[in-house]
């Protein structure tokens, strides 16, 4: 069982041996870790790993049908669950109980999205859409390419052709996953093409623009008027916003502190809130307060449990959880302003007008929270308190000076369904 430097190279290149037999070959960098080669050609990817007093193999893919670095990741996942406890022979044991696509789509969620993607629920809302209505009850094995092509073709004649390029993504993941599981042998997404050209965009509002948008938000219940807000005075993902918690905001000091768990890039981060956002905040506190006053009456007469703040800033209304769609909403603020914006281009504008105003680049990245890749940046611990809140403070500033003046059309908002 010899141990060698794994590469998509190394691999490509390693030679069958004679007949009836096979031979493992074992990643240096990746203990327990390996391909198996057959005599026949065939290479596999396995791990190795010691389960109640046991030493046990288990084949996940064929190197056919998943690259090595994928594959590397995924070895990586089933030796972590061992150390959890988890038996990657029983799971996939398991896993050939499995008849439909439906299951395929629960275990994925539930094994591989939910524990390991911040993102599970644009997950769940594709599988939810597009993927069970076609395929619920059939099994996985009998999807074909024909059957994706067709799948991705239809989302972009609905004209959506990046969300098929998202959809394709995630058909794609679930089969490695499936395959990962030894549910089917070979994934139908293989040499099926991303149809929607992608474009990075480098959308920046313009003050008019601004103004327009800012005004329609007045048409909007206090939390979507606060989100989208916040979202362009903090400059943050809006991921981050959504996910706010009132205990990670201080508004005495005007500080937020995100905890690495959070954050998309997995490190903690603090934001100064100008007063302005404070303001935001206080009266959002106070809308719901008043709201919940107004509703445990009624549900004390009923006798239900009386409605208590919620530990989200943006709470969602069907569940113990934050907000995370805001899709409704931008198209209905799109409408009302007459700009054609995504909620992403928020963050763009403030970071670009920050940096436009004389804001140093690097402070503006400690905003944003980007990770550096400078070797220099594994000593740098200092926080960029001082820096942060001086250039925030400044954008505030300017952002009031651009609201303040006269917009180039008068912008009518008009009322629309809530909905998020």
């Amino acid at each position: 069982m010899p141990t060698v430097n794994l590469t998509a190279r190394t691999v490509e290149s390693l030679k069958s041996p004679p007949p009836k037999q096979q031979i493992d070959y074992w990643d240096d960098s990746l203990p327990g870790f390996g391909v198996r080669v057959s005599y026949k050609g065939t290479k596999t990817w396995i791990v190795m790993y010691r389960y109640n007093g046991r030493l046990r193999r288990h084949s996940f893919a064929s190197a056919a049908e998943m690259d090595l670095a994928e594959a590397r990741k995924l070895a990586r996942r089933k030796l972590i669950g061992v150390d959890d406890g988890e038996d990657p022979g029983a799971a996939k044991a398991a896993a050939r109980k499995v008849q439909t696509f439906a299951e395929l789509a629960t275990e994925y969620l539930e094994r591989h999205a939910m524990p390991l993607k911040r993102s599970w629920k644009q997950d769940k809302q594709i599988i939810d859409k597009d993927l069970l209505p076609r395929w619920k009850h059939s099994k996985p094995s009998d999807i074909s390419r024909a059957d994706v092509r067709a799948l991705i073709e239809s989302v972009v004649d609905r004209g959506a052709p990046i969300q098929a390029n998202r959809t394709l993504a995630l058909v794609r993941k679930m089969f490695n996953f499936a395959i990962g599981s030894e549910w089917v042998a070979q994934n139908p997404c293989n040499q099926v093409k991303a149809l929607g050209k992608e474009v990075s965009r480098d959308r920046v509002l313009n003050d008019d623009e601004i103004r327009k948008v800012w005004a329609a938000l007045d048409s909007e219940e206090p939390p979507i008027q606060a989100m989208f807000r916040l979202r362009l005075m903090t400059a943050q993902r809006g991921g981050e916003v959504l996910r706010m918690r009132w205990d990670e905001v201080d508004l005495k000091s005007g500080w937020w502190a995100l905890p690495a768990s959070s954050v998309k890039n997995g490190r903690p981060h603090r934001v100064y809130l100008t007063p302005a956002v404070v303001e935001i905040l206080n009266d959002l506190k106070a809308w719901y307060e008043a709201r919940i006053a107004e509703i445990n009456p009624g549900r004390a007469r009923k006798h239900k449990e009386p409605v208590a703040m919620s530990e989200w800033v943006f709470p969602s209304p069907k569940a113990q959880a934050p907000v995370a769609w805001v899709q409704k909403a931008a198209e209905r603020i799109r409408t009302a302003s007459g700009v054609e914006f995504r909620p992403h281009d928020l963050r763009r504008t403030a970071a670009s007008l920050m940096t436009g105003s004389g804001t140093p680049r690097d402070v503006v990245k400690k905003i944003l929270n980007h990770v550096d890749r400078d070797i220099t940046a594994v000593y740098d611990r200092y926080s960029y308190d001082a820096e942060k809140r001086k250039a925030l403070t400044k954008w505030g500033r300017q952002l009031e000076r651009i609201l303040s003046e006269k917009p180039s059309e008068v912008v009518v908002p008009f009322p629309a369904k809530r909905a998020v």
